[in-house]
């Protein structure tokens, strides 16, 4: 008898399994085609070059601020009168933060190409400036801790320079900041919501306290000093150790105290620049000084010690301070 091959069921079973593997396989080929195809360099729309727009939009960086003041109240004479009293050479943010714009357009600094960088405290006092620069320039890449130091060093920097667009600049703004309460007290400030009138900077009264221990040996001794869990507190109050003379001869310490921290953050901020200036791109701006928190119903005011540039090969060719 013959045998129908064409119709045995080994036959047929055989046809359907090498059906269902093709199928398999082109489905496995295409699938593996979209994934390929989602790891595929793809020239976003409308962009040229590799420029990164920090801050979308035509407005300059004047505009924006005006944008910004042109919702502030008016200036509380008395509030100025008394925060230059006990500052001398401070200025309101609204007037530092036009001056800053105008400054900085003239150099070629824009919403557009300027990547923001602060070295400020963690309290929520110290976002009032860095909030009104964010509205100009965009998000901030931010290398502060307690009392404004730059706690994310040399690789913070690093980091945030590569961050900065091709053809773009850095705008670096850092300082610690104190309280002025509206009965003039300093190292004090009225929060909004709070009934007590609370210290500010308290990370920097901590540290002041505790150099005062060890000036006026009082000071208990601690083997937790490096803990992990504090380590923040720990550097500022062994970084504000070489003022201790200055502050115990001074005769308003809560004065005095911002502008020691100041001088320490200043020798560090600047040796960051210096290790990581190959990372700069076309320039940066360094903006250094003290912020003076007042009560929620008044602007803010900052004392500019440094207001220097920096240009493409980390050379700085000049101080602005004086324009401010």
């Amino acid at each position: 008898t013959s045998l129908n091959i064409q119709n045995h069921p080994l036959n047929l079973l055989l046809k359907s399994s090498i059906s269902t593997t093709m199928k398999l396989s082109l489905a496995s080929l295409a699938l593996l085609a979209a994934s390929a195809s989602a790891f595929t360099a793809v020239t976003p729309a409308g962009r040229a070059s590799t420029s990164l727009n920090i801050l979308a939009g035509t407005q300059s960086a004047t505009e924006r601020v005006a944008n910004v003041m042109a919702a502030r109240p008016e200036e509380n004479e008395a509030i100025d009168a008394l925060v230059k009293k006990n500052f001398p050479g401070a200025i309101s943010n609204k007037a530092m933060e036009t001056k800053i714009a105008s400054i900085l357009e003239a150099k070629g600094f824009t919403p557009a190409n300027t990547l923001l960088c602060t070295s400020l405290c963690c309290d929520e006092l110290a976002r009032n400036l860095e909030d009104d620069l964010n509205k100009v320039y965009g998000h901030n890449f931010n290398l502060g801790g307690l009392s404004g130091f730059p706690f994310a060093g040399n690789t913070g920097f690093g980091a945030m320079s590569a961050h900065v667009p091709d053809d773009g600049f850095c705008l670096l703004v850092h300082g610690p900041h104190v309280g002025i309460s509206k009965d003039g007290v300093i190292g004090k400030v009225e929060r909004s919501g709070i009934a007590l009138v609370d210290n500010c900077c308290g990370s920097a009264i901590a540290a002041s306290n505790y150099l005062k221990g060890i000036t006026d040996g009082s000071a208990n001794i601690n083997p937790g000093i490096q803990l992990f869990s504090d380590f923040q507190q720990g550097a500022v109050q062994e970084l504000i150790l070489p003022h201790g003379k200055r502050l115990n001869d001074a005769d308003d310490r809560m004065k005095e105290l911002p502008y020691a921290l100041y001088d320490s953050q200043d020798v560090l901020v600047r040796d960051i620049i210096e290790s990581g200036k190959g990372g700069i791109k076309q320039g940066l701006a360094l903006l250094g000084g003290i912020q003076i928190n007042t009560g929620p119903d008044t602007d803010d005011y900052f004392h500019p010690l440094r207001f220097d540039y920096y240009d493409s090969d980390g050379n700085m060719v000049g101080s602005m301070l004086s324009k401010l």
